[in-house]
């Protein structure tokens, strides 16, 4: 007999001052201090939809004793902190596995996987280049392990794209963004450009674990993806019999540079153009991805946001996008 999963409603439908119920995941707990010096839990709640901060002021009998990673019933009540959706929780306990369905819990690209990944491969087939594209297809196409990590990987922990065929969204969203940049400023080789951009994350397929943990791995914590990214193209092309060596090297620097500055992490300041097209087009898209998780998690008709430290800015919706939020709810 299959079980019957409690009805639950979602994050992203909760608005300030809706009773707060239900059966989340709780990604994340933190015991922290109020200035007064009494102990508080902050909490990340997570379902497929997003997450929302939550924090429990009052250790009471009503809150049992939990964990990180582990399913929780929540009773409390939606606030706003800021412009973003807050709830502050009253009682809590572990949730039964008979009351759950774990599928609900996994976040994941608003996209269908396979037509982004489909897409994908249709650029890699305008590769001319033939040691890039036998790169490209050896990694990409024939590497079905490799496929199979790197369509449902995500591209961060939590900063954005930290969903399931987040790592392939954002990886596409990239190389197309590349597309138009080589398109138009004829200094840049087309194919190393495109290649690079394929392969600029890579290495989150190694650096994240998979979810529902999605954290960081042993390899991610010591090396990093762009290390890992770098040293997956070098294993590679060691099975291309004659790839030319001065390929290989403008390819993994593209790798090496791809964040731009020392202070962000990249090992290498962009030398070549490509390089530094890369680099352009990979903020460009983490940090509109970023705006567009800030803006969907706030609340509806609110305009500023207040200060978010990732983007270093006091965040304001744009009009037009407050107003076809409106019209779409």
């Amino acid at each position: 007999m299959l079980p019957r999963f409690r009805k639950m409603t979602y994050i992203e439908e909760y608005k300030e001052g809706n009773k707060f119920l239900g059966i989340y995941l709780c990604k994340s707990k933190q015991i922290l201090k109020t200035k007064a010096g009494k102990t508080y839990y902050s909490l990340i709640l997570q379902d497929k939809t997003g997450v929302i901060d939550g924090k429990v002021w009052d250790l009471n009998n009503g809150i049992e004793d939990f964990e990180s990673m582990e399913f929780i019933m929540a009773d409390g009540m939606v606030t706003s902190f800021q412009g973003a959706r807050q709830v502050n929780i009253n009682r809590i306990r572990r949730a039964q596995e008979c009351e759950y369905n774990p599928a609900d819990y996994i976040p994941a690209s608003k996209y269908n996987i396979e037509d982004m990944y489909n897409e994908l491969k249709s650029i890699i087939s305008s590769i001319k280049n033939p040691y890039f594209k036998q790169l490209t297809e050896k990694c990409y196409i024939q590497d079905k392990d490799f496929v199979a990590k790197f369509k449902k990987h995500s591209a961060a922990k939590s900063i954005h794209h930290g969903f399931i065929g987040g790592l392939l969204q954002h990886t596409l969203a990239v190389t197309k963004m590349c597309i138009f940049m080589a398109d138009n400023y004829n200094i840049l080789d087309r194919d190393l450009l495109i290649t690079s951009a394929i392969f600029h994350d890579a290495g989150k397929v190694y650096e994240l674990s998979e979810f529902p943990f999605n954290d960081y791995t042993d390899e991610g914590q010591l090396l990093g993806h762009i290390f890992l990214g770098a040293e997956l193209i070098g294993n590679k092309v060691k099975e291309i019999p004659g790839f030319p060596k001065v390929l290989a090297s403008e390819l993994r620097h593209c790798i090496l540079a791809h964040h731009g500055e020392l202070e962000f992490g990249s090992p290498k300041k962009p030398a070549i153009a490509e390089a530094m097209a890369l680099s352009f087009a990979d903020n460009a898209d983490a940090r509109l991805e970023t705006m567009t998780e800030i803006y969907e998690k706030s609340e509806p008709g609110t305009e500023w946001l207040g200060y978010n430290r990732i983007v270093d800015s006091n965040i304001r919706q744009g009009t037009g996008y407050v107003q076809k939020r409106k019209n779409i709810l």
